[in-house]
């Protein structure tokens, strides 16, 4: 869909696969039966595609059609039956937790859907199974609020995410302009009756120029004006909710200030209902409840606004145009008209446009903001690029590998918005407690009312009033709907610019109770890339034809340590004789005839086999080995050659990596297929405490199985695809973002620098979350705790203070903006050096 389907369109065209069809017959088949099923306007069945696409002019349940389809014959793949992934709904309207508690069982009611998660700092709902958007909107309208779909492409289209950014600066004006004018007719109310009560003298002077009873009725206009004008929203949404019988943060704003001022209504026209000595008027609370709370509305407005910053920086990151050779020509275009294998030129300074291949020219490019690292990457022919990098100081062109939403930044964006929008553990607790504040707030002021009434000084009936309207006003859930959201909206956003990317929310909480890291060792602890170290010739052998005899052979294998030496021959430019009869012994080495003469290549293991002594080279076989690298023997024409030793040289950032991980109390292990000795070594050099050598893939999940028990909860970092099960596996899988597709598929979180680095600057950046969450939930509850029973009283018969429902306003509007500022903290977060 390109455009959002709006609340009020109840039309919708349904895409159905349908397996078993096999003729025009079937067809037919098909078609009648769905055009039977209530609702359905129009039908047409494909039988080259496979597929049904239905018109309806109501809503219809995707379930129906399904049986339907089963119920002639036919079926609907289980896995295809369902809107492709999860659905995206913008919902406007949401001001607390306890409308996200309500729209969130209002979507889970309908038939159909198996999981719908509901973001407060989004504004989003996101849910999955398998139903129609219509049903969805239509679910949401019932309680109160409005929906739209986002298209699935990177959280929306630009024109979609304009729009939205306009709806949120239109309402950041209109927030503005009703708090301007509530403040603006607050004010002389404020003053006039307030003023009577603080400055001496003010009371004689209004009673003496125009009268207390003018005085009550130029407040009563003024607050009329407050109330139902730039106040008007709170009544708006409010009310119907209570009538609803779910009321929300507005019900308790709209009955306390109604209270109040169908009170003082009373009292300026029609005193004689009320008992002597209540006759008093709280215009003044009335209107600066509005205002006060208005305020908190357009601070909140604000803070939510630089709290998804993260998202609109990297967006902004993408070019709006490219320069694309096109039939002989090099003509700018639009990003969105680039295809992949479009050639793309690059001048110094300019933004790359789309990922691709660099095929002419050569420069540095700046990748800071894909991997967090300050220093420009060289770039020569063959080198990979990220669409959004910026380019140094050399022109060059590429071919586009990856356009749109294929593109690593739009992956990204992708990513992090899932991750804003999911809700951790933690997250459990607090949606049980705001599920009933609400009409627990409620049942709250009403014994409070009841109370002052029955038990309170005279006059009782004006204390009640004001200590129930406090304890409504007070009592705003806003704080608790926010506290976690918007510190994992922060706390993402600012890892994905610092090159952490956490795929999925539940990996922020999880991370930071890991015990102990594994790590894969190859392209993990090391490059990845396998060198040539040493060559230890037996006597009477050359290097040259020795190192060309051996390279003519290995490079006939795809192994990474026979690249490594065909490499290192290349390198030298050694010439590589013809190569013959080559066969590959799986598990021992190589043989063939190279430049007429008999080569065998292998292990000690191959070399006992073949009949060769190797004891000339023990001690040499015992050096390599302490040093972390793997001996190979070349024999040739029937006579031991050679030693030789490849090696997977260790990245720089390893050792100050495990470092930090030790720092952290964390257990380092590593799980590896190479050899007991050389993994030894390399766990000596690097201070790993625990060495899982010699495993296979399946191996790897056993290991981290192992580890888990003996330790604890694992995270385990590792970029190959034999890596994937064991990521998997672990309670934090951690994928080096250099690694394969599948490996930062089945990650919890991906570390795009390709350093180790990455993985204590992750579990820093959990602690750092998590621990501001808590900050957060511990402020909502504990203002909740402390300040409701104030409201009420708790502290008057004691020591003679109560809670005006002016100051309670202004603690409510207050709530909110500190839990907002204390999530924004977290765009200062630092990773370690």
């Amino acid at each position: 869909m390109n455009a959002p389907i709006r609340a009020m369109d109840t039309s919708a065209t349904i895409s159905l696969p349908i397996e078993g069809m096999t003729c025009a017959s079937c067809v037919g088949r098909v078609e009648k039966a769905l055009k039977t099923v209530p609702g359905v306007e129009t039908v047409s069945v494909n039988l080259a595609t496979e597929r049904a696409s239905i018109t309806t002019n109501t809503t219809v349940d995707r379930a129906t059609l399904v049986a339907t389809v089963e119920n002639v014959g036919y079926s609907v793949p289980a896995r295809l039956a369902a809107a492709t992934g999860p659905i995206e709904l913008s919902v406007e309207g949401m001001t607390c937790a306890s409308c996200v508690g309500r729209v969130e069982r209002a979507l889970k009611a309908v038939p159909g859907v198996t999981q719908a998660v509901v973001n407060l700092a989004t504004e989003r709902a996101t849910v999955k199974g398998s139903i129609d958007v219509a049903t969805l909107i239509t679910a949401i309208e019932e309680v109160g609020y409005e929906a739209n779909v986002i298209t699935a492409a990177a959280g929306g289209t630009e024109s979609e995410d304009a729009e939205r950014a306009e709806k949120k600066e239109a309402e950041r004006r209109e927030l503005t302009r009703d708090f301007i004018v509530a403040a603006v007719l607050t004010a002389p109310v404020f003053l006039m009756e307030m003023g009577a009560h603080l400055i001496p003298g003010v009371h004689g002077l209004i009673e003496a120029s125009i009268g207390m009873q003018w005085s009550w009725y130029i407040q009563f206009a003024l607050t009329t004006l407050v109330l139902f004008v730039p106040g008007i929203r709170f009544y708006d949404k409010g009310l119907p909710a209570l009538w609803r019988l779910a009321p929300d943060m507005n019900s308790l704003v709209a009955v306390g200030s109604l209270a109040a001022y169908g009170y003082s209504l009373i009292a300026t026209f029609a005193p004689g209902f009320l008992p002597p000595g209540t006759i008093n008027v709280y215009y003044e609370a009335a209107a600066v409840i509005v205002t006060l709370i208005l305020l908190g509305r357009l601070l909140e407005a604000r803070a939510k606004g630089r709290t998804s910053e993260a998202i609109k920086r990297l967006a902004g990151l993408q070019a709006k145009t490219a320069r694309v050779r096109r039939d002989g020509k090099t003509v700018d275009l639009p990003i969105g008209l680039v295809v992949a294998g479009d050639i793309v030129e690059v001048r110094p300074g300019e933004r790359v446009p789309v990922d691709g291949e660099l095929v002419e020219g050569e420069s540095y490019v700046d990748e800071s903001m894909i991997t967090g690292e300050p220093v420009p990457v060289s770039k020569t022919v063959g080198s990979g690029l990220v669409g959004g990098t910026v380019n140094q100081n050399g022109a060059f062109a590429f071919r586009a590998t990856a356009v749109g939403g294929n593109t690593v930044l739009a992956q990204i964006i992708r990513m992090v918005e899932e991750a804003q929008g999911s809700k951790l553990p933690i997250q459990a607790m607090v949606d049980k407690v705001t599920m009933w504040f609400v009409p627990a707030v409620f049942a709250v002021a009403a014994l409070t009312f009841a109370a002052w009434l029955y038990f309170g000084p005279s006059p009782a009936l004006t204390f009640a009033l004001v200590n129930a309207v406090a304890v409504l006003i007070i009592a705003c859930p806003c704080a608790m709907g926010l506290a976690t959201p918007t510190s994992i909206m922060v706390g993402t956003g600012r890892g994905a610019e610092l090159g952490v990317l956490f795929s999925k929310g539940e990996a922020l909480q999880l991370l930071k109770d890991a015990r102990v890291v594994a790590l894969d060792k190859t392209g993990t602890l090391t490059e990845g890339k396998p060198t040539l170290t040493d060559l230890e010739l037996a006597a009477g052998f050359d290097r040259t034809d020795v190192l060309g005899l051996v390279a003519a052979v290995e490079a006939k294998s795809e192994h990474p340590v026979a690249r490594a030496i065909a490499a290192a021959a290349a390198l030298e430019g050694v010439a590589l004789p013809m190569v013959s009869d080559f066969e590959s012994v799986t598990g021992f080495g190589v043989k063939a005839k190279a430049g007429g003469k008999r080569v065998e290549i292998g292990a000690d293991r191959y070399m006992a086999e073949l009949g060769y002594d190797v004891g000339g080279f023990r001690a040499v076989a015992e050096r390599l080995g302490n040093e972390g690298k793997s001996p190979l023997y070349a024999a040739i024409d029937g006579t031991l050659a050679a030693i030789i030793a490849v090696a997977d040289p260790i990245k720089e950032t390893t050792p100050a990596a495990i470092k930090a991980m030790h720092d952290l109390g964390l257990k380092v292990a590593m799980i590896t297929g190479d050899n007991a000795r050389t993994a030894k070594a390399i766990a000596m050099r690097l201070g790993i405490d625990e060495i899982v050598a010699e495993v296979l893939p399946d191996g790897k999940v056993d290991a981290v199985r192992r580890l888990k028990g003996q330790y604890g909860k694992i995270a385990f970092v590792g970029d190959g695809i034999n890596d994937a099960p064991a990521l998997a596996e672990a309670d934090v899988g951690l994928a080096i973002g250099t690694g394969t597709d599948i490996a930062i598929e089945a990650a919890d979180v991906v570390l795009m620098s390709g350093s180790l680095r990455g993985v204590p600057n992750a579990i820093a950046l959990s602690k750092a979350t998590i621990g501001n969450i808590r900050q957060n939930l511990f402020w909502a509850f504990a203002y909740n705790t402390a300040l409701v029973p104030v409201a009420a009283g708790a502290l008057y018969p004691t020591f003679d203070i109560l809670l005006s429902p002016v100051f309670a306003a202004g603690a409510m509007a207050l709530s909110s903006v500190f839990v907002l500022g204390n999530a924004l903290r977290l765009r200062r977060f630092k990773l370690a050096d």
